[in-house]
């Protein structure tokens, strides 16, 4: 048996007991974030690590921004474990019940996935978030992440994995594989006698490998190629503002926006406007020839693979559409399935973006930087999901459940 044969039957095992603890769980997540806080200057230290190799290694501003870990962020991850512990537990909620003719009571109840593998990239914070999320599911979690991220990510699950035994759970509830070689991620991704489903979390790279090669069930968590439509309607202060902080306020997640669509009524208006909000951060934008003779040479010229890329970076590319049939059209071509948002005064193009767009996460009027399980009132979250089957959007606890019928008979035989 392989060491990560070996992980899997301890996970499979733990997820025996996660998925009868009850109110023994929220103890273990209090204790996780309690041990978080106790333990930031571990984990600040592990990180430094990361970060300096991470820049001999040439990672871009973005990527060490990602991998940061400062102690505002590690107490925002205790906090965000605290609130897991708050959430109703969905594990033998009734979804529904009813009596058949032949006298037999069906009930639909919620239960553990059972043994769930998440494999990640360069952010440390995704060790806490899915390890406490799995965990209130009843879940036992496999966790693989990247090697820029190694060090932190062994400190983390290390006080994680110390405060849940201390509560009364498995201590192999949660696991890190610290081989963060690709034969590991082939290995997680074949492991179908323990692993119950498999969730990739990063890059577009990561999420297609895992997709394409996985022999467990994959949920697929989505790039990020997010717009926003600004009708000709639109408040042109308010577009500004909304594209201003989808953009620049964190540029390297993936709720963050890479292309803006402006109507051509109000392009000339609200282009300029635009810009000088972007400036601030200077942010590069690559348009259209229609945005270009709006705002000149310091445009570049948008290609099709810049309404492709998902930036992560200070980048955007633009484009004056002729209606909202055509950004609507636009989105449908080029965008992830993520977050999309519509900047509009009229009632009747919001209705018709939300009902046209098919994304995880429509907006009317917001950014896009909400589609967050936090900002949703999930808690924390496990990724966002951009497939249909299972779940779609921000991934909390009661999307790491399954369910199952339970039947009660009196002697009932069928004919």
């Amino acid at each position: 048996m392989t060491v990560i044969e070996n992980m899997g039957k301890k996970a499979k095992d733990a997820s025996r007991v996660l998925a009868t603890a009850g109110a023994i769980k929220n103890k273990a997540l209090n204790a996780v974030a309690d041990a978080l806080i106790d333990n930031t200057d571990k984990i600040v230290k592990a990180n430094d690590i990361d970060l300096e190799n991470g820049k001999a290694a040439g990672l871009t501003p973005s990527l060490l921004d990602r991998l940061k870990l400062g102690s505002d962020r590690i107490k925002s991850m205790a906090e965000g474990v605290r609130k897991v512990a708050l959430i109703n537990d969905p594990v033998g909620t009734v979804v529904s019940g009813y009596t058949t003719d032949n006298g037999m009571e069906i009930t639909k109840v919620k239960v553990p996935l059972g043994v769930i593998g998440i494999i990640y990239e360069a952010r440390p914070n995704v060790t806490a978030d899915a390890a406490a999320l799995c965990l209130k599911a009843g879940n036992a979690v496999i966790l693989r992440g990247g090697k820029e991220a190694i060090n932190s990510n062994k400190a983390i699950a290390e006080i994680m994995r110390t405060a849940v035994e201390s509560a009364g759970l498995p201590i192999d509830s949660i696991q890190l594989i610290e081989d963060t070689s690709r034969q590991s991620s082939v290995e997680l991704m074949n492991l179908s006698d323990y692993l119950d489903v498999l969730i990739p979390r990063g890059g577009a790279g990561l999420i297609r490998a895992v997709v394409e090669q996985a022999k467990v069930p994959v949920i697929e968590t989505g790039v990020g190629n997010c717009h926003v439509y600004v009708d000709e309607s639109a408040d042109i202060q308010m577009a500004a503002d909304i594209i201003y902080n989808a953009k620049t306020s964190r540029p390297s997640v993936c709720n963050a926006i890479e292309t803006i669509l402006v109507h051509k009524n109000i392009a000339e208006k609200a282009l300029p406007a635009i810009k000088k909000e972007l400036d601030k951060k200077n942010v590069e934008i690559r348009g259209c020839d229609r945005t270009r003779e709006i705002l000149g040479d310091s445009v570049t010229p948008a290609t099709d693979d810049d309404y492709e890329t998902e930036f992560l970076d200070y980048i955007l590319a633009c484009k004056v559409v002729d209606s909202i049939d055509g950004a609507i059209a636009h989105i449908a071509k080029y965008s992830s399935g993520h977050s999309e948002c519509i900047v509009t005064k009229d009632y009747n193009s919001a209705n018709k973006f939300t009902s046209s767009v098919d994304s995880a996460a429509v907006y009317v009027n917001a950014s896009t930087r909400f589609t967050d399980g936090g900002e949703f009132g999930l808690g924390a979250e496990i990724g966002i999901s951009t497939q249909k089957l299972h779940a779609r959007g921000p991934m909390g606890v009661n999307e790491l459940t399954s369910t199952k019928f339970i039947i009660k008979g009196s002697g009932q035989v069928r004919n």
